[in-house]
This record gives C-alpha cells, structure tokens and sequence, in this order.
C-alpha cells in the first residue's frame, strides 16, 4: 500500500508514542515493542508501512548514523582512562574469543570466510544495557566493572573495523594492495576525524559561548560530515558516525548541549531505525526454516559462550573474584546498537542472509533481556573499596566531605536576586550557611542586555536591580551578615549568573524556584538548567515554604555512598548545626529478595544491613555530635517512601543531576522531579556542575532512580 509521506510518518509518530509505553507496562523492552510494530505494520503484515519508501529509508538512515553516534558518545573516556591497560587486555578477550567462535560458526552454516568473519564481529561488541543498574547498586567503582566499561571503547572500535575490511572486500575486487590502501585510508581517516573535530569542537564551542543552537547544529554537522566521509574512502558511514561521537565526547561532555543531541535521536531517528528493522523481519519464513532456528541456536550459544570464555580468562589473568567475572560477562553480553548496526549493513550489502538478521534480533532479545537480569543479581554482592567509609582515609574525607572549591578559601555564597517575594528566604539561607563556615554573601542582580544601551526599558530594569541590591543589603544586615551588591549587564541572566560567580570565585549558588515556561524553554531549559550546566560550583535550587530559621527537621534520601552524596550530607550538616536540627539519612530499597528468577530489582538482606552499617559509621565517624538518623527501608515504590517521610520533615535535601538517555530509551522516569511536584515541605536541590573539583564523574541518569533531574 502506498501511502503518503505525511501520513507514513504520522503512523511512525503514533507507533513511537503509543508502542513502548504498552511494552513497559507489561514489564517488556519497548524496544521490542517497536520491532514487533515494524513486523505487523510492514510487507509481511498489515503493509501500511513499506522499506521500499523513500522517507522511510531516509529516516531509517538517519537513526541508523544517530545510534552509532550516540554508542561512541556513550562511551565513558574518563572509565577507560582510569583502567585502560586491563580494560584493553579484558577487550582483547572479549573480541577475539566471540570472534572466533562466531567465524567457527559461520562455517559450519556453509557462509564464505569473509561473510563467516564478519559473523564473528557481530559477537564481538557489546552494548551498556545494564550500566543502570550497576548505577544504582552503587559500584560503578569497582575495578572489574570500570575494566568491563572501558572494554566497551577496544570492542566498538574493532567490530566496526572489521565490519569496514570485511564490507570493502565484498564490493571490490580482493588483493593485498587494496586492503593495503584501505586500511591505510582508514587510520588517516580516523586520525583526522578523532583529533580534526575534537579540535575544531573545542574551538567552536569556546568561541561560541552559550549559543546552544549553534552548538547543537555543529554537532548534527559533524556527524554527517564523518558519515559522508566514511563512505568518500569506501567504509561504513556507521563507522564514521562512531568516530565522530568519540571524537566530540569530551568537547561536549554531559553538559546541555549533549543532551538535546541525545534526546533528539532517542525519540525520533533511533525509534523509527527500529521500526524499520521490524520491517525486514518475515517470522512465517523465520518459522518455516528448520535451518534457521538451527542458525539462531547457534549464534545464541557461540555468543552466550564465548562471551563467558573471555570474563573466565580475565578471571584468570587478573584474579577477580567468581561475582566479579559473572558481572563481566553479563555486562559484556547484551549485543544491541553496534551489532544491530553492523548486522544491517552486511545485509544490505547481500553478504549476510536473512536468516542471520532475523537471529541476530532474536540474539538481541535474549541478550538485552538475560544479561541486565543476571547484572542485577551479580553485581549486588560487589564491595566497592574506594567508596566505602571504612576504606576511606581522614585526608580523602575531608577533601570528599568540604563542598568549596578551595578549603583555604572562606565561602563565598553567590544569590541572584530577581524576585522580591523570594528575596528575603534565599538571603537567610545564605546567611545561615555564611555564619556556620565565617564567609560572606554576594547579592547578584543581572539585567538583560538590549540592542540599544539607551533603551527606556534598560534603564527601568537597571533600577530594579538597584532596588533588589539594596534591599539585600538591609537583610544581611538584619541577620548579621555582610553582603556585598554586584550588579551586572549581560547577554542573558544564566550567563550572567555563571560569569559573576565565576569572577567572585563562590563557593555555592542559591537560586529560588523558577517555573519553565514557553516552548524555547522547555527545548533549550530554563535560567536553572543552564546555570547548572554553565556553574563552575554547586547550586543549590530552593523552595522555601518557610524561613529558613524555622528548619527543625532535615530529610536526606541517599541512594549510594559516592563523593557527591556524601558532599549532600555535609550540606544538610551546616544547615542543621545552624538551626540544631535533626537530620534523618534515608536509604529506599527494594524490598529482599523472593524466590522468583524475575525479581531481578530485589535487593538481598545482607545489601540491606551493609547499607546501614555504612551510613551509621558515616554518622558516627564524622558527625559524631550531630543529631542524625538513619533509615533503611524497604519498598517497591521509591516516590511514596521519600513522601511518607517527608511528612514529618520541614526540608528535603535531594541531589540533582543532569539527565542522560542511553541507548535505545524512548521515556525515561523521574523519581525526583515526581517527588518535587508532589512535597508539600521545603526543598533543596543540590546540583554539581560538571567541571566542579572534587565529584568528579560525568552524570548518568538510570530509569527510576533518585538522583535523577534536571530543574
């Protein structure tokens, strides 16, 4: 059936919408949902969506570039940096073990040695599915998880090379002289790509400041142009778009910028690539084929297989524990974006059949569903020694638990003024933290620019500001602070947040609460949004119900012991011993484990009781005379715990983070924007920016977790 471009991608809107959301609730990947929409919307179902159709193809191709862009821009450099000699040896394994086998298999099944060694790339690489989860277990730190996540780079990058010599064969006339020459085109190409744009990105976005739709669109730029110019020296564009989210990885790191890239192909080009893939799957001829299912057993076992051999020789390399080679080899085992990726390429180029592809996306199934299920229960045992309070030296303490840039300096605490209602709660707060740490408050006001600098407006703006600043003053003043007015013209109010607290040298930002409003708000985010991505400290973002002074009773949820939770506490702390309130920890777990294979989210008793003991020794140990409780509770449901506590509580410190969609994510869940809206107390939203010293870890965003959030 032919139907119309606006009506093809209206279907294709409506699948995106619709589909996954139906999979999740029956606790289904929704990306299995948007394969199987592909399956009965496509030429073997209902033929209301067609592979033959030019939009589609055009939009396919697209999610197909955005998925490995966004593979390579996953990947965690600062990880692979951290352990790269074991990262590289456990890659190796994982490459060449899978690799084999996978060649061994294509034999068997009768396919050419080039078509049967480009069958044992597909099992090299892996995909993070389950990094969320390590995430939330809290031990992302422990050194065979980091080696599993820095082997990510070695076994992408492999894959994909072998995919580039093994297409480049196929469509040329073989001799050692043309591999020659494209493998030396190929590092050229992939020297210029990882240093050429890593560069050119750098200068870009300092030139260019906070001009986020400029920056965003040098993005796109930069992803098609490395595609275009993997295709010019005769290789995959999938390896170019691979490279390119490489090689502006720490160019724009996980600030806003990133994460609009990411969303945009999240919810639209990699949902309808999957749609797509959908499309060429024929399960009555998939059925039918004794030799078929044969061939997917097959591909199931060497993977599943192979993949194990390699965590068991890096058991045996590097002697990590039987916990720790299981959670390698679950981590290692979901085969989703580079093997979907590079599965469609050979197809397309006829060396791989269909019996491959359709096994293939039975091996994705299987992989993405067993290997986060066996994660789960693997690495809930994993110690972490680095986080740990018990392992934690009183020097590294303190550096963890001072929340300055610099200890030697006194605090600084910055507070944009713009709201006469709000005023007055924000100064308390600042004062409060200035008296307990001997510091000072700088009074903020930021007008915005204007074309004309003798505009009428201007000058009714710059009287406000004067009108703030002195009244700031006056309650510094009243609560026995001093507080110093700086007013400030700049091009937008975030920016000129984030410069002057930068030239004043603060140590934190206190904002009030603001509403995001309009639509360029809600794509680009609002004056907190890019203060915390653009902020060089922690910003504090506040809804006082409540003066400050009044506080008596402080909620900290915790989800794990990491340096910037610990930092949170330490925040609760000095506005606790201002106002000698109490302090309440509160860890939500799940609830111990049951019988069920399924309960993969449970958590065991003995997680539960290590938990404790580590948040009582954090107490114990370095808040020996504050008042603070600590609670661990077990629940299904982390918003109605967090809730049923605060009902007691006059403020709720949270963490605020920036939001990060993996791969493959079509909606993601926000615990702690859910228990924002639905507090009727006080609330803080801590947030570290990304280049703040001392947290240092780039944010990740889990599906239902607490720190999760962007204001």
């Amino acid at each position: 059936m032919h139907l119309e471009p606006v009506v093809s991608f209206a279907i294709l809107l409506t699948v995106i919408l619709i589909v996954p959301l139906i999979f999740e609730r029956l606790k289904l990947p929704g990306l299995l949902g948007l394969l199987a929409a592909g399956v009965v919307l496509g030429p073997h179902g209902f033929h209301l969506l067609s592979n033959e159709s030019e939009t589609l193809k055009l939009l396919s191709g697209i999610g197909l570039i955005y998925l490995m862009f966004v593979a390579g821009l996953e990947i965690d450099m600062e990880q692979f940096e951290k352990t790269k000699h074991r990262s590289i040896g456990f890659g190796t394994f994982t490459f060449l073990v899978p690799l084999i086998v996978g060649t061994i298999v294509g034999r068997i099944f009768g396919f050419g040695w080039n078509a049967s060694i480009l069958i044992g790339s597909l099992f090299a690489s892996h995909t993070l599915l389950a990094y969320p989860i390590i995430s939330r277990l809290g031990v992302i730190n422990n050194e065979a998880v980091t080696v599993t996540i820095g082997a990510t780079i070695f076994t992408d990058i492999g894959s994909l090379l072998v995919l580039a010599v093994c297409i480049g064969i196929h469509e040329g006339q073989f001799s050692t002289f043309s591999l020659v020459k494209l493998l030396l085109g190929l590092v050229i190409y992939s020297a210029v790509i990882l240093f050429g744009f890593r560069w050119l990105g750098h200068e870009f976005f300092r030139r260019t400041g906070e001009e986020e739709g400029n920056q965003f669109l040098f993005i796109l730029l930069v992803v098609f142009i490395s595609a275009l110019g993997a295709e010019v020296i005769g290789v995959e564009k999938i390896v170019g778009a691979f490279l390119a989210g490489l090689a502006v990885n720490e160019v724009i790191a996980s600030g806003s910028v990133k994460e609009k890239v990411v969303f945009v192909g999240n919810v639209l080009f990699i949902p309808i690539f999957f749609i797509s893939l959908g499309l060429l799957i024929d399960i009555p001829a998939f059925i039918s084929s004794i030799s078929s299912i044969w061939l997917t057993l097959a591909i199931l076992v060497g993977l599943i297989g192979s993949k194990f051999g390699a965590a068991l020789l890096a058991k045996l390399v590097y002697r990590y524990s039987w916990r720790e080679m299981i959670t390698m080899w679950s981590l290692s085992l979901p085969q989703v974006a580079a093997t979907l990726a590079a599965t469609l390429v050979g197809y397309r180029a006829g060396l791989l059949t269909e019996d491959v592809l359709n096994g293939v996306i039975v091996l994705m199934i299987v992989t993405a569903t067993l290997g986060p299920l066996i994660t789960a229960r693997s690495a809930a045992g994993l110690t972490v020694t680095d986080l740990t309070v018990t392992d934690t030296t009183p020097e590294t303490t303190e550096s963890m638990l001072d929340w300055k840039n610099d200890p030697t300096d006194a605090l600084t605490v910055v507070v944009p003024v713009r709201n006469p209602e709000t005023e007055r709660n924000l100064i308390e707060m600042a004062a409060l933290l200035v008296r307990r740490e001997l510091g000072k408050v700088v009074a903020l006001a930021v007008t915005p620019a204007h074309l004309h600098m003798d505009a009428p407006e201007l000058e009714n703006d710059i009287q406000q500001s004067r009108n703030l600043l002195s009244n700031a003053v006056d309650l510094g003043r009243e609560f026995g602070v001093e507080v110093e007015p700086v007013a400030r013209i700049d091009q937008g109010i975030a920016q000129g947040i984030s410069h002057a607290s930068r030239e004043q040298n603060s140590s934190l930002i206190v904002m009030g609460w603001g509403i995001t409003t309009g639509l360029r708000a809600r794509l680009f985010g609002g004056v907190i949004d890019r203060v915390l991505w653009a902020s060089h400290c922690p910003v504090a973002v506040t809804r006082l119900l409540d003066s400050p002074s009044n506080i008596r009773s402080i909620l900290v949820p915790i989800e794990n012991l990491t340096q910037e939770s610990v930092r949170i506490v330490r925040f609760a702390q000095i506005l606790a011993d201002a106002n000698q309130a109490e302090v309440t920890l509160l860890h939500v777990c799940d609830r111990p484990l049951g019988g069920s294979l399924l309960e993969h989210r449970r958590t065991s008793n003995a997680r539960i009781a290590w938990m404790k003991s580590q948040l009582d020794l954090l107490v114990s140990r370095y808040f020996p005379q504050s008042r603070t409780t600590v609670k661990v509770i077990p629940g299904d449901n982390v918003v109605s715990a967090i809730l049923n506590a605060a009902k007691s509580c006059d403020l709720v410190v949270l963490r605020s983070r920036r939001r990060r969609l993996s791969i493959g994510q079509v909606a993601v869940s926000d615990v702690t924007t859910d228990v924002v809206r639905q507090l009727e107390c006080s609330v803080v939203l801590l947030g570290e920016p990304q280049g703040y010293q001392g947290s240092i870890r780039k944010a990740r965003v889990t599906v239902k977790k607490l720190s999760s959030t962007t204001v």
